[in-house]
């Protein structure tokens, strides 16, 4: 009990912190960018090879822009963010993408209805502020340039 006590009250050094916030951040972005690629982007995706184009057009860019736009998004852009490759970068359609859900799509649904568009607005924006960490190929690619 002492050490579990200890471990989650002591003080801990800056480069400690700095280390579990980095961690926290890889934990975040491989959530958060694999599920959207894996359970929004690809659907998104094979309904554009598949020629299937029934999908909103909340904005006014034409059916098939918005699908290819939102597939991307939910795909390249979360799977770039998984990885750490220009996190804050690609964090921005991704993010976009779930405002025009949440509040276009969505305007008039319930909470329920848009509530994981906006978690993952909230993901996304935080990563955008954020970046990626010191656990992202952005990261070794610039320790390594050095």
């Amino acid at each position: 009990m002492k050490d579990t006590k200890e471990f989650f009250f002591r003080r801990l050094s800056s480069e400690e912190n700095q280390r579990l916030a980095d961690f926290g951040l890889l934990i975040l972005r491989l959530a958060a960018g694999l599920t959207m690629a894996s359970q929004h982007g690809i659907g998104k995706l094979q309904n554009l090879i598949n020629g299937n184009m029934q999908f909103a057009d909340p904005i006014g860019i034409g059916v098939t822009t918005s699908l290819f736009l939102a597939g991307m998004a939910e795909f390249f852009c979360a799977i770039a963010v998984s990885l750490g490759i220009l996190t804050r970068l690609m964090s921005i359609p991704v993010a976009f993408t779930m405002f025009v859900a949440a509040f276009i799509v969505h305007a008039n649904d319930l909470f329920e209805r848009k509530e994981l568009a906006i978690l993952y607005l909230v993901i996304f924006l935080t990563l955008m502020l954020t970046g990626a960490g010191r656990y992202s190929l952005d990261a070794k690619i610039l320790r390594n340039r050095r």
